[in-house]
C-alpha cells in the first residue's frame, strides 16, 4: 500500500477521533506528498525512497522547532510539534542505534580503505546510501568523522 493511501486512511481516522494534533501532521505530511508529486511535472507516485526522505525532513524541521521553542520557554508551542513527530514517526522505517550505525560505517570503512578525514565524503555517500532512511544524516556524520579521526 503506498504511503499516501495509507495517510488518507490514518486522516479519515483523525477526523472521526477529533484529534487535531494527528490531523494537522497527516495532512502535513499528504501535502508534501502532493507537492512532490506536482515537482516532478506528472502526478505519478514518488518512490519509497523519497517517501522517507520527505518523512524524516518533516520529522527534522518539527525537532528544530520544537527545540527553538524550548529554548525560547515556550512548552506550550514545543508540546505540538513533539507530538506531531510521534505521529509522523509511525511511518518512517525502524531506526538503527548506533552501535549498529558504527558497525556499518566501520564495515564501509574497512572495505574502501578510507582513512583520514579526506576521505569522508566518499564513506558518506556509500553509508548514506546503505543506511537509508534507517538512520539520521546528522548521526552518519558524526560517527563518520569519530571513525575517521
Amino acid at each position: 500500500m503506498s504511503l499516501s493511501v495509507l495517510i488518507m486512511d490514518e486522516i479519515k481516522t483523525a477526523m472521526r477521533a477529533k484529534d487535531t494534533v494527528a490531523l494537522e501532521a497527516l495532512r502535513a505530511i499528504k501535502s508534501e506528498i502532493l507537492l512532490a508529486q506536482t515537482a516532478s511535472g506528472s502526478k505519478e507516485e514518488i518512490t519509497q525512497d523519497d517517501e522517507v526522505k520527505l518523512l524524516q525532513r518533516l520529522v527534522k524541521t518539527r525537532k528544530e522547532s520544537a527545540r527553538i521553542f524550548t529554548e525560547q520557554n515556550r512548552l506550550d508551542l514545543a508540546e505540538p510539534e513533539l507530538a506531531q513527530i510521534a505521529v509522523i514517526e509511525k511511518f518512517l522505517p525502524a531506526q538503527l542505534s548506533e552501535a549498529e550505525v558504527e558497525a556499518v560505517i566501520a564495515k564501509i570503512i574497512a572495505e574502501t580503505g578510507a582513512s583520514g578525514i579526506a576521505s569522508m565524503g566518499k564513506v558518506m555517500g556509500l553509508a548514506a546510501a546503505q543506511l537509508g532512511g534507517t538512520a539520521e544524516g546528522k548521526t552518519i556524520s558524526t560517527i563518520v568523522k569519530k571513525l575517521l579521526t
